[in-house]
């Protein structure tokens, strides 16, 4: 199964968390879907899992 998120849009969920690790994952998801244009939303919590942000 291909990935949904490519390096770019990890980027930029790590750079959103380490702002502000008090957000939920899916104004998380809002702010990738703006920003990078992806439909996502349990590949935000999949990624963070990956990324060792445990919450």
């Amino acid at each position: 199964m291909p990935q949904k998120m490519k390096e770019h849009g990890q980027r930029m969920l790590k750079r959103t968390i380490r702002r502000s690790r008090q957000l939920s994952t899916e104004s998380l998801a809002k702010d990738l879907q703006t920003s990078c244009g992806l439909q996502i939303s349990t590949t935000v919590r999949r990624e963070l899992h990956g990324m060792c942000f445990h919450g």
